[in-house]
């Protein structure tokens, strides 16, 4: 999932300045669970922009706007309406803001900020998340990530600054090297302490070109 903050009603009003209407597209889908997007964000954000004389040539939802077929499809429903403003405004995350801005020539503003949560989290929210290095260790580390549990993202060990078993960076996290360790000795799998992991290849976190060229990495690639 992925966590969106609404701006500031004032930043909003400076981005359409010279505007005289605007029309609202929110996303169903992460925004609306944030409440930054959905009907009901909507309706709040157009009731404040017409009290600040912005005109809303429209409203509507689609339910997911990181999908471009969907946008495309709701941008024809209201085609009339959005020819007529301005501009769009979009209650979505960055992604949502990039992909309906390519479906249609018109200028989208983005209402929302997006959160950064130190790595993607599957669609199902929790603690788990990956940095997407491009070559896992959890194979080494009993199913934790170093990378993200660790604040320095070390990977051969802790780094001996743990106290009472919190990060000596930020003590109100627990030590991710010690949850390795305990985990490793529930499951009898201490020896993986003697086995060295290489150094990151951050080259990996870039998609190679045989990646690049197929489907899984741009669905619009022929």
């Amino acid at each position: 999932m992925i966590v969106s903050q609404q701006k500031p009603i004032d930043e909003i009003l400076k981005m359409l300045e010279g505007e005289k209407s605007v029309f609202v597209v929110g996303c169903n889908g992460c925004a609306e669970v944030c409440e930054t997007g959905g009907e009901k964000a909507c309706v709040e954000l157009k009731q404040k922009l017409e009290a600040s004389g912005i005109k809303v040539a429209g409203c509507t939802v689609v339910d997911f706007m990181c999908n471009k077929l969907l946008d495309s499809l709701k941008i024809l429903r209201h085609k009339k309406k959005i020819d007529s403003a301005d501009s769009i405004l979009a209650l979505t995350c960055g992604i949502g803001v990039q992909a309906i801005a390519s479906v249609i020539d018109k200028y989208v503003h983005p209402a929302n900020n997006t959160i950064y949560l130190g790595g993607f989290q599957g669609l199902w929210p929790s603690i788990e998340k990956c940095a997407e290095c491009g070559d896992c260790v959890l194979d080494l580390t009993g199913g934790i990530c170093p990378v993200i549990n660790c604040s320095k993202s070390l990977l051969n060990g802790p780094c001996g600054g743990t106290k009472n078993s919190k990060c000596e960076i930020d003590k109100e996290l627990d030590c991710g090297w010690e949850k390795i360790y305990n985990r490793l000795k529930k499951l009898n799998r201490l020896e993986n302490f003697q086995k060295l992991v290489k150094l990151r290849d951050y080259s990996k976190m870039f998609p190679s070109a045989e990646l690049r060229n197929t489907g899984f990495y741009d669905i619009e690639k022929e």
